[in-house]
This record gives C-alpha cells, sequence and structure tokens, in this order.
C-alpha cells in the first residue's frame, strides 16, 4: 500500500487534494482501490490540517492515520518541521510547496507562484500535479477526470491547467 500525507492549513484543500488522488487512482481500472480521509477538529479557517491518501490493488479497508508515509505534503511552509522525516518510510519523500528548502529526501516546489499565476487562491492541484511528477502514481489524464468529476465546473479547467503546468514543469 502507498501512503501519503497532505499537511496543511483549513481551506488550503489539502482534503480536496487527498480525495481529487483517490479518484484519480481508482480511476486506473478495476484493481485500484484508494481511500481519502481529512483529520481535523473544531479548527477554524488556517488552523493545521492533515488528510491521508491509501492506495492499494486490494480494498483498503484501514481508516487509521498513515504513519508512515511514502510522501508528505506540505501546502505551507510552515507546517514543515525536522520530525517529520522521522514519519517516512524507506526511500520516502517529502514534497514541499516552497522556493528554496531543501533537505534530505525533500524536493521543493514553489506551488505558491504557479497558483498566483493562474489566479488559483490555493496550491493544493499544483502539488498534487508534483506529487504525480514526482511519484507516477497516477497520470495527468487521471487527475483532469478526477476533477472533471469533483469538482464544480467553474473552476475545473484552471486546476487542469494547474495539473498540466506543474507536470510540465516539474519534468524539466
Amino acid at each position: 500500500m502507498t501512503e501519503i500525507l497532505w499537511l496543511g492549513r483549513g481551506g488550503q484543500g489539502a482534503f480536496t487534494a487527498a480525495k481529487l488522488l483517490g479518484a484519480a487512482y481508482s480511476a486506473k481500472g478495476e484493481e485500484y482501490f484508494a481511500l481519502a480521509f481529512p483529520s481535523f477538529g473544531p479548527e477554524r479557517r488556517g488552523a493545521p490540517v492533515r488528510a491521508f491518501t491509501k492506495l492499494d490493488s486490494k480494498p483498503v479497508l484501514d481508516r487509521s492515520e498513515t504513519e508512515k508515509a511514502d510522501y508528505i505534503i506540505i501546502l505551507d511552509e510552515t507546517l514543515y518541521s525536522e520530525g517529520l522525516g522521522a514519519m517516512l518510510r524507506d526511500g520516502g519523500k517529502i514534497l514541499i510547496n516552497s522556493k528554496s528548502r531543501t533537505g534530505e529526501n525533500i524536493i521543493a516546489f514553489d506551488g505558491n507562484s504557479l497558483a498566483a499565476e493562474l489566479k488559483l487562491p490555493t496550491a493544493n492541484t499544483v502539488m498534487l500535479g508534483f506529487l504525480s511528477a514526482v511519484s507516477g502514481k497516477v497520470s495527468e489524464e487521471e487527475i483532469c477526470f478526477s476533477i472533471d468529476n469533483y469538482m464544480p465546473e467553474k473552476i475545473r479547467e484552471k486546476n487542469k491547467l494547474a495539473i498540466r503546468r506543474t507536470i510540465e514543469e516539474a519534468s524539466e
């Protein structure tokens, strides 16, 4: 099973990205299963939020929070801490929305700048595209399919463009 931990703040769309990833993975075929769920309490907008996506070749029945992730995606750079490395499986990666953050197992991508350029309020789909480029777990087409099926029509095209642009930039 591949496990992904999303770290963001309320209103940044961490759970939306987790759900889109799960839907994209499930769209691959009958032998692809996913589960996405959030973890937050009565916090308000801006409070830290965790979301999880679990991907497997059999139905995902484990609804517990991820303790060791293959990927940790950080939507807000201020949520990074040195202790996150201990939450990675061997070979795992931290994908961080940052201009310059570096370190062992850390790959930075400036999602905020691309989101601003595309007039998106958050970088959640940008970072989903970055995960796609780094991991190969889902394709651009599969993510766009999930966007078409789970996002309101008025924001689909901008978000699909964010996916395309991120994958292109990350592949350069």
